[in-house]
């Protein structure tokens, strides 16, 4: 089969390797259809955090997938199951023609959904369980202004959901114009574009000084994090799901954050949660059309191209909010 790689930190190549079998119960081999690039994928490659381990393993770093049950000894899954493959990025294997997976890691895709579009549940599913962390369900709070930092397919969805819960008002900031267009459609009430623009400003202007109500950083940069801290007002909810911008320590504004007394909330381990409950419900979100989706799939590379493609991803995408690829083989 073909797969990508990692060879050594900060390349991609795609090579020849063995087809996997399903030795042990409770294994699965999925024939991808699909695969999406996630943001941690280009930490994974460029920024010195990938799993040593996974070096030279076909399909690492990729942990979005969908495809086919090709063959299973798990008594959940059949051949010719379509199906959502969710690893920790640790385990990450699916760009690739075929990607060996524990049952555990996957979920059911319902009969004629389009592929493409449920392949958005991985991301979606993290952001869903995110804000149930961020905002626990039955929360009794003021839903008067959420500020989003970052505006990438998670920050995105981040917009829908705030919306559905109900904020008055979302402010919404990204390096990137079309990314916020995609925003405004999508809902936000303002829209800010860094680092011209200061959502700590827009913030303060929009709340009269008071501050936001939830911030939700979605970018992945330290300035960021400390513009979080900056916006959220007096008593109110941080939540950090970008990844870190380096390995180790950063500096970070406590005493702000001490001041206000922030609620400070970290997201991720969604694969972690039990019955992968976000993962199943962002599938079925996505399938009736309660969230949208469409604004993702607009990017799409073939798995030879894969090297190119998450360059194209460490440059923002070129302002597409999802890049994906082929991976049905030749």
């Amino acid at each position: 089969m073909r797969a990508a790689f990692m060879p050594e930190p900060g390349k991609i190549a795609v090579g020849d390797f063995p087809v996997p079998v399903a030795q042990n119960d409770g294994e699965v081999v999925v024939r991808m259809e699909l695969a999406s690039i996630c943001g941690s994928d280009v930490h994974n490659i460029f920024d010195g955090f990938q799993n040593p381990a996974a070096l030279g393993k076909p399909g690492y770093p990729g942990h979005e997938g969908i495809g086919l049950v090709a063959a299973s000894r798990s008594p959940h899954f059949r051949p010719g199951d379509r199906v959502l493959t969710v690893p920790r990025g640790a385990e990450g294997a699916c760009f690739a023609e075929l990607q060996l997976i524990r049952d555990t890691y996957l979920v059911p895709v319902p009969d004629g959904a389009d592929p493409a579009r449920a392949l958005m549940a991985q991301q979606y599913g993290t952001t869903l369980y995110a804000m149930r962390t961020f905002w626990p369900e039955g929360e009794e709070r003021a839903k008067d202004t959420c500020a989003i930092i970052g505006a990438g397919s998670a920050g995105l969805f981040f917009v829908q959901l705030a919306k559905q819960m109900g904020f008055r008002q979302i402010i919404v900031s990204d390096l990137n114009a079309e990314r916020l267009a995609v925003a405004g459609r999508l809902g936000a009430d303002a829209t800010v574009h860094a680092p011209g623009e200061s959502i700590v400003d827009a913030v303060a202007e929009m709340t009269g000084g008071g501050g936001a109500d939830l911030v939700i950083e979605a970018a992945g940069y330290d300035q960021c994090r400390a513009d979080a801290i900056e916006a959220v007002r007096t008593l109110g909810i941080v939540g950090y799901f970008g990844f870190p911008e380096h390995l180790g320590d950063a500096k970070f504004p406590q005493y702000a954050a001490f001041r206000k007394v922030a609620r400070i909330q970290w997201a991720g381990a969604t694969q972690s949660e039990p019955g992968l409950r976000s993962f199943r419900d962002a599938v079925r979100d996505i399938h009736e059309g309660r969230i949208e989706v469409d604004y993702c799939l607009g990017e799409r590379y073939d798995l030879e191209d894969l090297p190119r493609a998450v360059h194209v991803a460490r440059e923002q995408g070129h302002g597409k909010v999802k890049i994906l690829v082929g991976l049905a083989g030749r």
